[in-house]
């Protein structure tokens, strides 16, 4: 008998995340989900804490795109077999079938699906017979996500924002993002933090990830976002962690192992 194999989900898209596991659940009920995520950075630390044999990644996702998770998967996660759920048909195929994984194209057919299914259960089996030390070739999936990257269409991204109000007690304040150190979940809100205080601002921080400036604002955990301009530095753990120490706030912050891989070049 073959072993259950174990999954991970990421779509940012509630009706299309249920109708992937609800398909899932008809098609291959001895696949164990593990998780459902709705944005790249909860899924790349679920996969990291996981390890699944397979991980069901939406290209397009808040935050960390599914291409970016698969990157750096090739450190954090590098059996986990990969699938990326696309609707970019026409500019992914070619890529995709070039590379060491599988994809579906949105809407996914349960067709596709039990091809799919029968496909990574097969590469499964090989790869365990041939003591194969890893799905992902680091190499090769580097060179297949630069492919993609360059082919797929970069999809309309409103300005990134300027300035924010949040609140301070009974105090409504403006804060430009330039004078934000960081953003920090706290339930349905978010904590913003700047030299002079915090302030609270009422959107969830998962809202605040396609809004930002992607190349200033970096997300180093599930419930934080760092302004890069505002790091002083990173201290790599020897857990694979990392701690960041700000240029104008006491406190340090905490980098999750999965995300050190934004600075890999240290």
């Amino acid at each position: 008998m073959h072993k259950m194999l174990t999954c991970v989900v990421a779509e940012d898209e509630v009706l299309l995340r249920l109708s992937l596991l609800d398909s899932l659940a008809q098609v291959w009920p001895n696949l164990k989900i593990l998780a459902a995520c709705d944005d790249g950075g909860s899924a790349l630390e679920a996969i990291a804490m996981h390890q699944p044999d397979i991980a069901f990644l939406d290209i397009r996702m808040p935050g960390l795109s599914g291409l970016e998770v698969a990157e750096a998967m090739t450190m954090t996660s590098p059996k986990t077999q990969i699938v990326f759920v696309t609707a970019y048909d026409q500019y992914a195929i070619d890529a995709f079938e070039k590379g060491a994984v599988d994809y579906l194209l949105k809407p996914i057919t349960n067709e596709r699906l039990i091809s799919t299914a029968k496909r990574l259960q097969t590469r499964t089996i090989n790869s365990n017979d041939s003591n194969n030390n890893g799905a992902n070739d680091s190499a090769t999936m580097t060179a297949l996500i630069r492919q993609l990257s360059s082919s797929l269409p970069n999809p309309a991204r409103p300005e990134p924002l300027v300035w924010i109000t949040a609140s301070a007690g009974m105090e409504t304040r403006l804060i430009m993002i330039d004078d934000i150190a960081y953003f920090q979940a706290d339930n349905k809100y978010t904590v913003v933090m700047t030299a002079q205080g915090e302030a609270l601002l009422r959107k969830p921080i998962r809202e605040l990830l396609d809004l930002l400036d992607p190349a200033i604002f970096k997300q180093i955990h599930r419930s934080t976002i760092v302004n890069i301009k505002a790091i002083a530095s990173v201290t790599r753990e020897d857990t694979g962690k990392g701690i960041i120490k700000l240029k104008t706030r006491p406190e340090t912050l905490s980098v999750s192992q999965p995300f050190m891989i934004i600075f890999r070049n240290m």
